[in-house]
């Protein structure tokens, strides 16, 4: 039972970041922390850790470990949990990684109600548009918007994403309403990733486009705010603009053509057998709150989703 307790302190000071982290979680000093991280790599014979002065890093041998350490720890969960019929409580902290707009939106707002219905349950979100390393950073879940490919990630759909082009009115008033594509090249296009390309789903089928516009900026929400205040034309998504083409203060231009349907909403987990309760929860909420049209596309025209099972990923981290 000694070494099973040095898993747990390894995977604790892997996800906390830090000895002296761990050792708070844990109730244990940083020097007894650093004593069983020492014993363990002597046991293995392997060095799992990079140590500094202000950080630790694990070493290749140390990922691949942690990966399988984070298994047997979530077995014997999933095991203690339905030996004390305890399988639908869930206890600890849930560490979420979420994109900074979505999480802001339509994440945080929610949370009230899933930590009422969960009070042991204490929540880490961590709101950036990095790709994070889910297992490395000792995320249980991350939320992305991204397109499906094959990776030793899983990942389960809970909410689909329209995205669209779009202009203010008085934009379109001012500079007139572009008829094609090739009309785009006459307009101030907006977009927060410099050179790429809009991957667009038209009448003859996938078709990229590539912007050019006189504002630059590293941040997403700048665009947004920069298609509202007159400035050009910009490629949304419905859940970060549906109340704006609700009231009016935005319209759909080129209707014809949208963002690939490949994109989407996903929970995305560490492929393993057993599913900690607190993950499997909050992914269960998240889907039910979303549904297969989200509450975001109420009210707009050519709302369609259907939320699929888990699949693998990569574009993700």
């Amino acid at each position: 039972m000694s070494n099973f307790g040095d898993l747990e302190i390894f995977s604790r000071v892997v996800s906390a970041g830090s000895m002296s982290a761990a050792g708070r979680e844990l109730g244990l000093s940083p020097a007894v922390v650093s004593k069983r991280l020492r014993r363990l790599e002597d046991r293995l014979g392997s060095r799992l850790l990079q140590r500094t002065t202000r950080q630790i890093a694990l070493t290749e041998t140390g990922q691949g470990y942690y990966e399988r350490v984070v298994a047997i720890l979530a077995g014997v969960e999933e095991a203690e949990a339905f030996v004390s019929r305890r399988a639908a409580t869930a206890r600890g902290t849930l560490k979420v990684s979420a994109p900074t707009s979505f999480g802001r939106m339509h994440i945080a707002p929610h949370l009230g109600a899933f930590m009422e219905a969960n009070k042991d349950l204490a929540i880490n979100l961590v709101l950036s548009d990095e790709f994070v390393d889910i297992v490395g950073e000792g995320y249980d879940v991350a939320i992305r918007i991204a397109e499906l490919a094959d990776s030793s990630l899983v990942a389960r759909k809970i909410a689909p994403v329209r995205r669209m082009l779009c202009a203010s009115p008085t934009y379109l008033e001012r500079h007139g309403t572009p008829q094609s594509l090739a009309d785009l090249e006459d307009h101030n296009c907006l977009t927060h990733v410099s050179g790429e390309a809009w991957r667009l789903e038209g009448p003859n089928g996938p078709v990229a486009f590539r912007p050019q516009g006189t504002l630059m900026t590293n941040s997403s929400e700048v665009v947004r705010e920069a298609i509202l205040a007159d400035i050009g034309i910009g490629l949304r998504s419905t859940w970060d603009i549906g109340p704006e083409l609700a009231d009016g203060r935005l319209v759909q231009v080129l209707s014809d053509f949208g963002g690939s349907h490949n994109i989407a909403v996903h929970a995305i987990y560490p492929s393993r057998q057993f599913l900690p309760i607190k993950v499997r929860l909050f992914i269960d909420f998240l889907a039910d709150l979303y549904g297969s049209v989200p509450y975001w596309d109420a009210g707009l025209n050519g709302g369609d989703a259907q939320s699929d099972g888990p699949a693998r990923i990569s574009a993700v981290r």
